[in-house]
């Protein structure tokens, strides 16, 4: 038998899930929650086999709660759904440890299929987004220049983040002329959205990712 948990915040959307799923005469729903702060608690208490995570949930966002997961339950598959798949989340589902991504609209055979193959140790990505993210611009940023660009992102001017990252001034400059150069931005905003969209960097707001977190 195959636990799951499901972490969905839309009730109706979490009910049907459950009720699908728990038509399998090999599946069985453990627990449900509908708050991305509560994702690693419950499977931590429940310890299921697999757990569906909706990418917008509210308070810890659904990749964040996945990678959490990840390093404390790693025998926890995770698969992280989503109402509008792009493949810039895609990337950042697969960086942060995902095993499977699928849209919400998922037919119940096939999601019942993928919480199979997933439980089984494979990886379940739609084939046509796969192909999409594998033509996406790849990352030229180093991981230098992502923290620098973080930091940017945040608001902090060159001073604070020389400060946090143990750098000069001087040295925080030219990261950021190089980072401008590498993305083809104008402005340090341009570089963190271009960054942002691409899924090179995370944002707190996953519509930055062509997702939506509902409230």
């Amino acid at each position: 038998m195959i636990s799951v948990l499901i972490a969905e915040d839309m009730h109706l959307v979490r009910g049907a899930m459950a009720a699908l799923l728990s038509m399998e005469s090999d599946i069985k729903v453990v627990g449900e929650t509908g708050h991305g702060d509560e994702v690693v608690r419950s499977c931590m208490e429940l310890r299921p086999d697999v757990a569906l995570i909706d990418i917008g949930l509210p308070g810890t966002d659904g990749l964040t709660a996945t990678a959490q997961l990840r390093r404390r339950l790693p025998e926890c598959a995770t698969v992280i759904l989503t109402g509008l798949a792009t493949p810039a989340a895609l990337c950042r589902a697969l960086d942060v440890g995902a095993r499977g991504f699928v849209v919400k609209d998922t037919p119940a055979d096939q999601l019942a299929g993928c919480v199979r193959r997933v439980a089984a140790g494979e990886q379940v990505v739609d084939p046509e987004l796969a192909v999409a993210a594998l033509h996406a611009k790849r990352n030229p940023l180093t991981a230098r220049e992502l923290e620098v660009l973080g930091a940017a992102a945040e608001g902090a001017p060159v001073g604070e983040i020389a400060d946090r990252l143990c750098l000069s001034g001087g040295t925080v400059r030219n990261y950021l002329a190089r980072i401008l150069t590498k993305v083809g931005a104008r402005t340090r905003v341009e570089a963190v959205r271009i960054a942002r969209q691409a899924g090179w960097l995370w944002s707190d707001d996953p519509a930055e990712l062509g997702v939506i977190r509902y409230r």
